[in-house]
């Protein structure tokens, strides 16, 4: 007697067939699915899915949230987003308010507008354009540009980096071919009412590397430019240009108590 075909996941066991997609699926007002899985997902309104979504392209504003695994060719998303399991976007992701991510993110581009929270890893293939705040433990880009504020304790690897910090950040490791970071001059409101809006990264390391108002703990570099405001404990590499307000060396810095002026 012949025993049943063999998918190679255990003796007699047969794989299951995968179910296709449907062409549309369209979501208004107030939704729940157990599951999504379409060549078109729409949905506009509080949406939550407790599985997985697997999708060609989605347009979601609103409250969305899935709780499982999320598949996308394209991924266009307004308002706020949450997903829990790990997320793929094979082309382009773009995400205009708020997103809240507890597994690994990957994606083809990333232009985020707004507040993006990612718990896990962040991988970019491409382009990585973050405007608002940004917080992820590592990230990894073709190319990275970021404004705003940035909490990367981990590394932050692509072939170019450029931030304007404009609000306080932490960065852990900058490695690019390319490393241009700025952070936030202060004003006179700012030095009036000793207001601290600095930006500090633990290490750089390029083959070019700009830094302006910003706090960094070592550089190395073949070609290193240090702009104005700018402080750094040890660099391994050449300085080609440096502003007179720049330094260079371990620095010790106290606060005023409160109310005393020099």
């Amino acid at each position: 007697m012949s025993s049943p075909p063999s998918s190679g996941k255990g003796p007699g066991s047969v794989a299951a067939p995968e179910i296709p997609r449907v062409p549309h699926v369209e979501d208004r007002g107030t939704a729940r699915h157990d599951a999504v899985r379409a060549e078109r997902w729409e949905c506009d309104g509080t949406v939550k899915v407790t599985r997985a979504v697997d999708a060609g392209t989605a347009r979601t504003q609103g409250a969305v949230s899935i709780g499982g695994n999320a598949t996308f060719g394209v991924l266009e998303a307004r308002g706020l987003l949450e997903i829990d399991g790990p997320v793929e976007v094979r082309g382009a992701f773009t995400l205009r308010g708020n997103g809240h991510f507890e597994n690994a993110v990957r994606a083809g581009d990333l232009s985020l507008e707004g507040s993006g929270r990612f718990r896990a890893p962040l991988t970019v293939d491409r382009t990585l354009t973050a405007r608002g705040a940004l917080e992820a433990p590592s990230i990894r880009a073709g190319v990275a540009h970021l404004s705003g504020s940035a909490e990367v304790p981990g590394d932050l690897e692509a072939l170019e980096v450029v931030a304007d910090l404009t609000r306080p950040s932490k960065l852990g490791t900058v490695r690019a071919r390319k490393v241009r970071l700025k952070g936030r001059v202060p004003n006179l409101v700012d030095k009036a009412f000793y207001r601290e809006v600095r930006s500090s990264v633990l290490r750089v390391e390029g083959e070019r590397v700009e830094l302006e108002a910003i706090d960094v703990r070592f550089v190395r570099g073949p070609e290193i430019r240090l702009g104005r405001d700018c402080h750094v404990t040890e660099v391994e590499g050449t300085i080609v240009e440096r502003h007179p307000s720049s330094s260079v060396g371990p620095e010790s810095k106290s606060h005023l108590p409160y109310g005393l002026r020099r």
